[in-house]
């Protein structure tokens, strides 16, 4: 009897030592409490962006557009959006699925008031879900911290500071993620796949996550990033790609991504959540040693943008495109992600202000050419009434842009757009 009950604890205690701490909220004993003088909200998620951002829908009582940007509160998920992170993916991945599962998804404050972090833009939140009406509801935020794919983030300073010091040390212990001294197997760490934009565009897939190395013109800045193009002989047509180099490029690495040079360009592919496109990011530059093969390049200057001229019916069309493997069939538009057009004769049948929150003072025009609509967005509008649009014939330049799911022309400069 003795040699049995010893077999038995030996095995609960093995058993207990190779199956990782499981942290959850059950786990940390914390439950939502909704008599609590917190502001909560349940919610719908609009966007995923990363492991600890992430867009909701709610009532214009709570903020007038509609739209909650949350930032989790207590935890730094490793990056997956403007630069890729170890265990970044993993983190992004383990929100959306926590996410996408639930029935319920409460955001509530950590006080009396919905509070905004230091970007004036993101408000600083708790996420609770249950997947099932049944349920308690579970906390997201320590979540992350016991599955070790987040860094403590004034992790003690909050409402619920014990329980989130405690996930954390339950995540060091059980040598999750973060914690685990391995490799993250989803991290590219190898040398930069070398390719054409052809090949970048035509087959994204095949290299998300990749660090891929590729050279084009930069032809406009967008605040954070820049649009880079490239000629393809073959096929006879321009491929582009988004490049977000972020905030902490220096004056040297800066100057590689002026608007003329032809660059080097060596980065992560990922697909932005919240743009809903492909973009590259990750970039680097070390000055003392600007020929390091991982480093973004000057090659040449003095290039001007390519702007193909194009027309609404053009963008339309089915394109097939031949690969190293195979062949890639898509609407031209897709296909000119990135790069820059132009466009003549085109009829303004409406002109909205607004429509694009990252440039709130613009305007968008619904245009059409002989029957075939396409959208401009104006970055800097003229000083005119949209009313005053409608009707107008315009010709424009711009970037092919995918702006939430439908396609655009994104004029930036205002010598861009002529109006008849």
């Amino acid at each position: 009897m003795f040699r049995k009950t010893s077999c038995l604890l030996i095995c609960l205690l093995l058993i207990s030592l190779l199956i990782p701490a499981q942290a959850d909220a059950e786990a940390s004993g914390l439950r939502l409490d909704m008599s609590s003088p917190t502001l909560k909200q349940e919610v719908t998620v609009k966007t995923f962006v990363d492991g600890d951002t992430t867009h909701f829908h709610v009532p214009e009582s709570v903020h007038p557009s509609g739209v909650l940007k949350a930032r989790y509160l207590a935890v730094d998920t490793p990056e997956s959006t403007g630069r890729i992170e170890e265990y970044g993916k993993a983190a992004s991945l383990y929100t959306r699925s926590k996410l996408e599962s639930a029935v319920s998804i409460i955001v509530e404050s950590d006080d009396a008031q919905w509070n905004i972090d230091s970007t004036g833009e993101r408000y600083l939140v708790w996420v609770w879900y249950k997947t099932s009406e049944s349920d308690e509801y579970r906390n997201l935020n320590v979540e992350l911290l016991e599955q070790g794919l987040a860094r403590a983030n004034s992790s003690a300073r909050n409402r619920y500071g014990t329980v989130c010091m405690d996930a954390i040390a339950r995540g060091k212990e059980a040598k999750l993620h973060l914690h685990s001294g391995q490799k993250d197997p989803d991290f590219y760490y190898g040398n930069a796949v070398e390719l054409t934009l052809r090949e970048l565009r035509c087959s994204p897939e095949s290299y998300n996550g990749v660090k891929v190395a590729f050279s084009g013109v930069i032809t406009m800045n967008d605040g954070s990033s820049v649009y880079v193009e490239s000629y393809d002989p073959e096929t006879e047509r321009w491929y582009g790609m988004s490049v977000y180099y972020g905030f902490n490029m220096n004056g040297s690495a800066l100057d590689i991504l002026s608007v003329g040079n032809e660059s080097r360009i060596v980065g992560t592919l990922q697909y932005y959540e919240a743009g809903a496109t492909w973009q590259v990011s990750g970039l680097t530059y070390r000055a003392v040693r600007p020929k390091d093969p991982g480093n973004i390049q000057k090659l040449s200057d003095g290039h001007s943008p390519a702007f193909a001229p194009v027309t609404p019916a053009m963008l339309q069309e089915e394109i097939t495109v031949p690969l190293e493997d195979g062949k890639h069939t898509a609407s031209a538009i897709e296909l000119s992600l990135a790069t820059s057009v132009s466009l003549q004769g085109l009829t303004v049948i409406s002109a909205e202000a607004g429509m694009d929150e990252d440039h709130p003072s613009g305007m968008t025009l619904q245009c059409e050419r002989d029957g075939v609509p396409i959208q401009l967005y104006l970055v800097s509008p003229p000083a005119v009434s949209p009313d005053s649009l409608a009707g107008c014939t315009v010709d424009a330049r711009g970037i092919v842009d995918l702006h939430y799911g439908a396609y655009q022309i994104k004029v930036f400069l205002p010598g861009h757009l002529t109006i008849h």
